[in-house]
């Protein structure tokens, strides 16, 4: 810090340069909700002995303490070692606890870390528990095999003369300072941002921590709406249509409107009840070939999908798959089951039995009577059945009884077993 720029030495200029730089930052302070604090290395001991916990908080944070922290900095004289790993350590503890709080680091440093500290670990860490957005690191007169030890720590500014140290300076804290703008662009198939009433999560790339809940609006115009975003944060956005869309690692512009664009083509899925249906019938809905749950969905509703290809499991007694469904966007794709029959099994005594569908391959199995009722009403899809029972009094398989049975669509059975 002792070497020459322009005006003088670099301690001195960089003295009275962040000091202007103090100064231009009074009217922020008493505005909002604003605190500075000031920690200094290698100030307290000279070298040698080299002395790696030479560290302090000079000023913490608070309200109205741009004087003081001018005040100190006048008075710092650069004498021991460069300890930049453990001084991020300490300067986690720094900031008071905040629930939504933007804690920035600006390091100014003239030499690298010279104790056995890793600033990048250091700086990653702080950065994944959200302790901290991505520093700032602004170098001074570093030599250029230095500088890419810097850029894992975060985002690097060199400041090789007097007047650049001056330009980074009022970058960096325009940077730290400003939101920007963005938009969400929920593209259709025809790659139109008119897709939208969808809930958009924003998280932490770094951290994994959720920033931003919204349901995505279209404006007035017909355009996505504005979002104000922190320019220091690279965000991974999932949308929440069904599947869900993911966006990994979307850095926003500094001082310019950011687009953040996803593919989200989506048609509607519309289940139709048969009047008949005496309850709701529920449907699983899957990706094709695929055993994942994407969402349940009532018959007599409809629900947006992403266009594509489905199977659908339609619980109905007995259950009917639907494989291939494709749904296509900007459109409504119908399903309908037919109406069932209604079904009453009379057994005339407790006991133990089940109801079976005759397929091509045989009969499947449909649901189980209840051990402890002799009267069971059932909704049946159309089809050729039956029924296996045995009262629990038999004491010998041959009293098993069955009989077949036919339903047709909105037909009323009753089936006796004697």
């Amino acid at each position: 810090m002792y070497g020459r720029w322009e005006t003088g030495a670099k301690i001195d200029v960089a003295q009275r340069l962040m000091g202007q730089m103090l100064d231009s930052l009074q009217d922020i302070q008493a505005a909002g909700n604003f605190q500075l604090a000031l920690r200094v290395y290698g100030h307290q001991k000279p070298v040698p002995p080299q002395d790696c916990s030479d560290t302090r908080l000079e000023v913490p944070f608070g309200k109205g303490n741009i004087y003081k922290i001018k005040r100190v900095l006048k008075s710092i004289t650069p004498r021991g070692t460069t300890p930049i790993a453990g001084s991020l350590m300490k300067a986690a503890n720094d900031f008071t606890p905040c629930e939504d709080c933007r804690n920035i680091i600006i390091l100014i440093t003239d030499g690298v870390e010279a104790c056995d500290g890793d600033p990048c670990i250091v700086s990653k860490r702080l950065q994944k528990e959200g302790i901290v957005l991505k520093p700032f690191v602004i170098g001074i007169g570093l030599d250029e095999d230095f500088k890419s030890s810097f850029e894992c720590v975060g985002t690097y500014f060199d400041a090789a003369d007097e007047n650049t140290f001056k330009n980074v300076l009022g970058v960096v804290i325009s940077q730290a300072l400003d939101n920007t703008t963005a938009q969400i662009n929920l593209l259709d198939i025809h790659g139109k941002p008119t897709e939208t009433d969808v809930p958009v999560l924003l998280y932490d790339h770094t951290s994994g921590k959720i920033k931003e809940n919204i349901i995505h609006t279209l404006n007035y115009k017909g355009l996505p709406d504005t979002l104000v975003l922190d320019p220091l944060i690279v965000y991974d956005m999932v949308v929440h249509t069904i599947p869900p869309v993911r966006v990994d690692s979307i850095v926003i512009h500094s001082g310019a409107h950011t687009h953040i664009g996803a593919s989200t083509p989506q048609g509607e899925l519309v289940l139709k009840a048969s009047p008949r249906i005496a309850k709701n019938i529920a449907c699983i809905i899957k990706p094709q070939n695929q055993e994942t749950i994407l969402h349940v969905q009532d018959f007599g509703t409809s629900q947006s999908y992403l266009s594509g290809t489905y199977d659908l499991e339609i619980l109905t007694l007995p259950r009917i798959i639907q494989k291939g469904i494709h749904i296509k966007a900007s459109a409504s794709t119908t399903i309908a089951v037919p109406p069932p029959g209604m079904v009453t099994i009379q057994t005339g005594v407790s006991g133990y039995g089940a109801v079976f569908v005759q397929r091509e391959t045989g009969y499947e199995w449909v649901v189980d009577l209840s051990e402890s009722s002799e009267r069971q009403v059932f909704q049946l899809q159309p089809g050729q059945y039956k029924v296996v029972f045995r009262s629990k009094f038999a004491q010998e398989t041959g009293y098993s009884k069955n009989k077949e049975f036919r339903v047709s669509p909105g037909s009323s059975t009753i089936v006796k077993i004697n």
